[in-house]
């Protein structure tokens, strides 16, 4: 698949209720992860970069105001992840073949292995996922005929459900560093100081 024929979507609606304040606004390298990821998926070249927003969406999108995305707001964002995928994905451009689906908790994240992995999604696999701690998760790249099944994702489900769904169809890619995710302040904390 081509980076040009990719919709890339940025999940950050939830109420990051394990860590008690929004994730999306934590420092990570001088700027809020929201940005941080934002950034990285703008180097891709992807067709478009969407932002889906919720929990206190008015003070959140202005930290991308600057870039040149598109924020969604997910009204529905109590229900959980699956609220948000739906929200992104009936928001892509209507000519797109693909769309990329990644979190702003995931810090490690880069640009390369975003752009792998819309270049691994094809046809034959319609699915390229991230491989980490011997599972298959996001960031993850789904073509366009896999977006019917993300649109029936309900409640606080994310896109593991679809990629384990039929293994024959997913190409992966090991990226071990995605397993660094952050939803305490212990994680928090931790990763900082990794980076530091």
């Amino acid at each position: 698949m081509k980076n040009s024929s990719t919709s890339i979507v940025v999940l950050a609606a939830g109420n990051s209720s394990r860590l008690g304040l929004p994730k999306q606004l934590l420092q990570y390298k001088n700027k809020s992860f929201l940005r941080h990821i934002v950034e990285i998926a703008l180097e891709v070249r992807a067709s478009e970069v969407i932002a889906v927003l919720g929990f206190e969406s008015d003070r959140i999108r202005h930290e991308c105001d600057d870039l040149p995305i598109r924020t969604v707001l997910n009204h529905d964002w109590p229900e959980g992840i699956a609220s948000s995928i739906r929200a992104g994905i009936r928001a892509i451009h209507p000519q797109a073949e693909g769309a990329l689906i990644c979190l702003c908790d995931q810090p490690a994240i880069t640009t390369e292995l975003l752009s792998t992995l819309v270049s691994m999604c094809s046809h034959e696999k319609p699915i390229a996922a991230t491989e980490y701690n011997q599972i298959l998760g996001v960031p993850a790249c789904f073509d366009r005929s896999i977006f019917a099944e993300l649109l029936q994702l309900q409640g606080d489900i994310g896109a593991k459900r679809v990629i384990a769904q039929e293994r024959i169809r997913v190409a992966s890619c090991v990226f071990p560093e995605a397993a660094a995710d952050i939803d305490t302040l212990e994680d928090y904390q931790n990763q900082r100081l990794s980076r530091e």
